[in-house]
């Protein structure tokens, strides 16, 4: 039975991942930082088939703790501070877990266990003000957010420990991936929510910033099988994940509010709070590689995705409000 750590076990991706490990017979094991609001939601449904363990990527005696207890034959580093408005509030934290804490899980790697596999959760956030469309492994990084930057650090740390160390360290370049699951301060899981509550009566308005920014938006549940798929190659190679489709925050709010009926337009507002200082306008994955090397596919579509989550959330709403 082989054993995976995965830190940020308690986010989408990582509840998602720790379902698809246990399915292939993996032993789990999540890291979770003590923390005054304990929030296992997403994992309570799978809590007894999983070990749990506290860490932090600020402390690198809490992963070497881990490493000797476990000894992990793969590490997914999913843990970061991973929403892109914060990091310009909170920048320097955002570089020490987003950054300088995969250096951390690294160097733990490098000393305790170096056969182990590592997978960094990179961003298409790296690209930016993208130099060229479809993104791929080789479109030049232009971050425009601490976020963005923290996580090309990240990813050029793993490469830069794979070549100097000959660990078998990979990224995935993920773009943007959603579900029910997501939290409600990203905007796909916002319009879902609100979607729901103005259905049911619950508030009248959804406040926006930039409608016309577009994403390359795929399911969270499908990306996570690519994660695995990168650390069972015989060859250490990174990989863009996405669709290869964008949709713009508009066409999102259309078809959900369409779902229930409604015309996004009359409970839509523009709101500046949520405008970025610096826009990233349009991203869109070239997963070619992926599809030829990996042979991953997504199987959810943006119109099933939208979906998914309206539907959800309005299961979600109606039992909180009964």
């Amino acid at each position: 039975m082989p054993t995976a750590l995965i830190t940020g076990i308690t986010g989408q991706d990582g509840s998602y991942l720790a379902e698809f490990l246990l399915e292939k017979g993996y032993k789990v094991v999540g890291m979770v930082r003590r923390s005054s609001t304990v929030t296992f939601d997403r994992i309570e449904h799978i809590q007894d088939d999983i070990v749990l363990e506290q860490g932090d990527l600020h402390d690198q005696s809490s992963l070497v703790n881990l490493f000797e207890e476990y000894s992990p034959d793969e590490v997914y580093n999913l843990a970061a501070q991973s929403f892109v408005p914060t990091s310009w509030n909170q920048p320097v934290l955002t570089g020490e877990v987003t950054a300088l804490g995969v250096t951390r899980l690294l160097e733990v790697i490098r000393q305790v266990k170096p056969d182990t596999r590592f997978y960094q959760a990179s961003s298409s956030e790296m690209y930016g003000r993208v130099q060229e469309t479809p993104q791929t492994e080789n479109t030049p990084f232009y971050p425009r957010s601490p976020y963005g930057v923290a996580k090309v650090y990240g990813h050029w740390i793993t490469i830069n420990y794979r070549e100097s160390h000959k660990l078998f360290a990979v990224s995935g370049i993920l773009f943007n991936h959603e579900s029910p699951r997501r939290g409600l301060e990203f905007v796909t899981r916002k319009i879902s929510h609100h979607v729901a509550r103005i259905k049911l009566g619950l508030t009248d308005k959804l406040p926006l910033g930039n409608l016309e920014s577009q994403r390359d938006w795929g399911f969270a549940g499908d990306y996570v099988q690519a994660m695995w798929m990168m650390l069972q190659q015989e060859k250490v190679e990174d990989f863009v994940i996405g669709t290869g489709q964008t949709h713009s925050v508009r066409e999102f709010c259309e078809k959900a509010f369409g779902l229930v009926d409604l015309d996004y337009q009359d409970y839509v507002v523009k709101d500046e709070r949520f405008f970025r200082p610096a826009e990233v306008d349009l991203l869109i994955a070239d997963p070619s590689k992926a599809s030829a090397m990996l042979q991953w596919e997504p199987s959810v579509n943006f119109d099933e995705l939208v979906k998914m989550m309206v539907e959800a959330d309005l299961e979600l709403v109606r039992k909180e409000t009964n």
